[in-house]
């Protein structure tokens, strides 16, 4: 398939890859989103810029074991499940986590959750990785999940 004939209008293919992103979504959310809160509760005086890294990094962690579990549940074994849930999605993970925190940093100032810059934070995040999905789901047919 060369560029100039790449079909970006299968609604099958969108709706997977859309189902494949929120996944990759939920597991990057709860490490980026716990660690913030973690920080934001505790007080610790920690700089935003280390805050956020650590959120980015708990929050590939925390996907790749969420998907690993997912491709467990569908039995692939412990190491293939952790081989293609490291290994398809990392580009989605950290395109994703990255722009999550830029958008906290923008709309807050860094390592702060409130309730409105949540929502806009997992949409960019969602918004940021699916087109990259659709692209490696329709080209290679391959998926995470």
């Amino acid at each position: 398939m060369t560029a100039t004939t790449f079909n970006w209008s299968c609604k099958y293919t969108w709706k997977r890859s859309a189902k494949n992103t929120a996944w990759c979504l939920l597991g990057c959310a709860i490490g980026d989103f716990g660690t913030i809160l973690f920080f934001q509760l505790t007080k610790i005086p920690f700089p935003v810029l280390g805050i956020m890294t650590l959120a980015i990094i708990n929050g590939l962690i925390t996907s790749i074991i969420l998907e690993t579990v997912v491709l467990m549940k569908q039995d692939l074994d412990f190491s293939k499940a952790l081989k293609t849930a490291m290994g398809m999605s990392f580009i989605s993970m950290i395109s994703m986590e990255v722009t999550m925190n830029l958008t906290d940093y923008l709309l807050t100032g860094g390592a702060i959750l409130t309730w409105w810059v949540i929502p806009i934070m997992l949409l960019v995040g969602f918004l940021t990785p699916w087109p990259y999905n659709y692209w490696r789901l329709k080209k290679f047919g391959v998926a995470c999940h």
